[in-house]
């Protein structure tokens, strides 16, 4: 696989932390960013096999500014950007009467703009080459909605969305653009659901994905296929695209999920509560 110059974001933990130090082991100059400077300082001391590829910056998604001298400084120093992911995310647990003005704020400005200000401020380092790729990590709960985590869910349908318009456009200009729904990860966003009933949906799958099987697909099929969206497990994926469709399924399943999740999530937190 060509290598080339890729920005992770949310690189401090999770998926960015392994899919950064990935690129830089296959040859990538990477810049790994995310607003935990702790966090970037352990992605980049693990990363010894990445002889020197491995970069870190402190970035704040959020801010558009910050965006466009980011982009400037790593093609000023690494050469023109082939490839933006699009990691960083936030999740808050909680009803629609829990919700704050702030918590709307957190889950807009991160995961909505952030990936909207990443990907144009991409767009325009990239389409002066006429190639590119943007990956934008969105969500199975922006493919069906998730009661219970009601602002992230909502989020990951924008991303989604404006992923899949922003990818139709960027064809003509010769630049890729993937959006990836992942179920449930073993990252710290779901330790902090572990113990919220609200988040039970979260676990009503077989299984939690580790960090190693999404990253793999990124480097494998989305890097090598670039197809406009991947689902990640597709028989979830092809679920959740069904419930989301079909609203009256939806409801029909939501006991027996919320059970399945519920066993699942108390199996996860060792039988506590």
């Amino acid at each position: 696989m060509a290598t080339g110059v890729s920005v992770v974001t949310g690189a401090a933990s999770g998926i960015g932390r392994e899919l950064a130090r990935r690129l830089a082991a296959m040859g990538h100059v990477v810049v790994g960013t995310d607003v935990n400077e702790a966090g970037l300082a352990e992605t980049r001391d693990g990363a010894m096999a990445a002889e020197g590829r491995l970069h870190v910056r402190a970035h704040d998604v959020r801010d558009a500014a910050a965006w466009a001298a980011l982009i400037a400084d790593v093609e000023a120093q690494h050469g023109p950007l082939t490839h933006l992911f699009n990691v960083a995310g936030v999740l808050r647990v909680g009803h629609v009467w829990d919700v704050t003005p702030a918590d709307v704020d957190l889950h807009v400005d991160v995961n909505v703009k952030g990936v909207m200000y990443g990907t144009a401020a991409a767009v325009t380092a990239m389409r002066p080459h006429a190639r590119g790729h943007i990956v934008n990590v969105a969500s199975l709960a922006g493919l069906a909605a998730v009661p219970g985590l009601t602002l992230y869910s909502g989020s990951k349908f924008a991303v989604r969305g404006f992923s899949l318009a922003a990818a139709r456009e960027l064809t003509a200009l010769g630049i890729a653009l993937t959006v990836v729904c992942p179920d449930a990860v073993e990252t710290p966003m779901l330790d902090i659901q572990v113990d919220r009933p609200e988040a039970r949906l979260t676990f009503s799958g077989d299984r939690s994905l580790t960090v190693t099987e999404v990253v793999d697909a990124i480097v494998t099929t989305v890097m090598h296929d670039r197809p406009l969206e991947i689902a990640l497990p597709p028989s979830r994926g092809t679920l959740a695209k069904v419930s989301s469709l079909v609203p009256g399924l939806s409801a029909k399943l939501m006991p027996y999920l919320l059970r399945r999740g519920e066993a699942r999530q108390r199996a996860a937190r060792g039988g506590r509560g």
